[in-house]
């Protein structure tokens, strides 16, 4: 009777239901996609396939989110966490992928993508963070070294890669040399900001004690089912994984399609490209937004750290790689240069994150200086 049981407890039927829509939807496309693509493409017809791949995608980054977060409390902090951004990030990667490969021209995509997920993430959902975490809980205390940290990596990557562009040459590009030296250089500090913070580092990112900004070398992962001295079930790590990849591989299939529709939008609303950038963001952060509010509003300020500047570090230190490879392997132009509006907001954003994390509690007034941050971002993007 238990072993009948598992099944069900660990894949749900509404799991069962998502993961069998979004193959569908796959295998349409696979078939079709082809020929409903197929120009002239007219605004109802394009309109009609949006909705669907949006619907699709943003419902199969929900159930990434959904395995990502069970696997993160069986593995504890800040494994689960990192097991949750990294699939997301990864989302964003492909989807990015999609439209530099695709037959636009968006060689600003990255940059776009890179400094939207910023605004909306730092800004946006960190604010709603701080303000619905203190409204249900209070002052929250979080790990100081894990968010300066954070903060550390997120100056030094995303001025090198965003700014600096700026200063090398006129357009906001690398040349073919400095592409290839930023994505190795970019690559090799995250994967050992990432080795560093599953091993002699880990402390800095999981809760600590109460009344401390900091948590012992030898305090352990915060996780109640090992607390309690129940190891992790393999068997549920392995069907959770599969269904994570289960849930990606549809959303890997479908970002081509995305990025075919997504352009002639643009191009037939006269929008600025930069649109493009926001709307990958916002499929793919979403449902790890939600999470982050989540925590925040269940007193775990540290995992809505983790998460959110967590996500943005990995953000561009996968991107980055990724994009400039792109344009070194296709030829293609890759601007990564932003303008000098967005470098204001960008070093506004790092001050006040900075000025936010520097205590051993967080406060709601800070929470409403991001949203008004990005408010200004919202605002500028279509009123330059």
């Amino acid at each position: 009777m238990n072993h009948m049981s598992t099944p069900t407890r660990l894949v749900p039927p509404a799991t069962w239901v998502l993961l069998v829509c979004a193959w569908l939807v796959v295998a349409l496309f696979l078939a079709l996609g082809e020929q409903w693509l197929a120009a002239p493409l007219g605004p109802g017809r394009a309109a009609g396939v949006f909705a669907l791949l949006f619907a699709t995608i943003l419902a199969a980054s929900f159930g990434v989110v959904r395995q990502a977060d069970h696997l993160a409390h069986q593995l504890g902090e800040p494994y689960g966490t990192l097991i949750l951004t990294l699939s997301i990030v990864a989302i964003e990667v492909i989807l990015i992928a999609s439209v530099l490969l695709g037959p636009g021209d968006f060689p600003t995509i990255g940059r776009d993508s890179i400094f939207a997920v910023m605004m909306i993430i730092i800004n946006l959902v960190m604010g709603l963070c701080l303000i619905t975490g203190w409204a249900r809980h209070g002052d929250q205390e979080y790990n100081a070294q894990g968010a300066g940290a954070y903060l550390s990596m997120i100056a030094l990557l995303t001025g090198t890669a965003l700014v600096l562009p700026n200063y090398t040459s006129g357009a906001g590009e690398f040349t073919r040399l400095q592409a290839m030296g930023m994505a190795a250089l970019t690559a090799l500090l995250y994967g050992a900001f990432l080795w560093l913070q599953m091993r002699s580092c880990k402390r800095f990112f999981i809760q600590p004690p109460a009344g401390e900004m900091a948590a012992r070398a030898a305090a352990p992962a915060p996780l109640p089912a090992l607390a309690a001295g129940a190891p992790p079930d393999r068997k549920a790590l392995l069907v959770r994984s599969a269904l994570l990849l289960a849930m990606v591989l549809p959303i890997v299939l479908l970002a081509h399609y995305l990025a075919i529709v997504t352009d002639y939008g643009i191009a037939a609303a006269g929008a600025p490209a930069a649109i493009g950038g926001v709307l990958i963001a916002i499929i793919v952060f979403t449902p790890e937004s939600i999470t982050a509010v989540r925590a925040a509003m269940n007193n775990e300020m540290q995992r809505a750290i983790n998460l959110c500047l967590g996500a943005f570090v990995s953000t561009v230190g996968l991107t980055v790689p990724a994009v400039l490879a792109i344009g070194l392997l296709t030829g293609k132009p890759v601007v990564m240069g932003i303008s000098g509006a967005q470098t204001l907001l960008f070093a506004v954003t790092l001050v006040l994150a900075l000025l936010s994390f520097n205590g051993q509690r967080t406060s709601p007034v800070q929470g409403w200086m991001h949203l008004m941050l990005f408010g200004v971002f919202a605002m500028l993007l279509f009123q330059p």
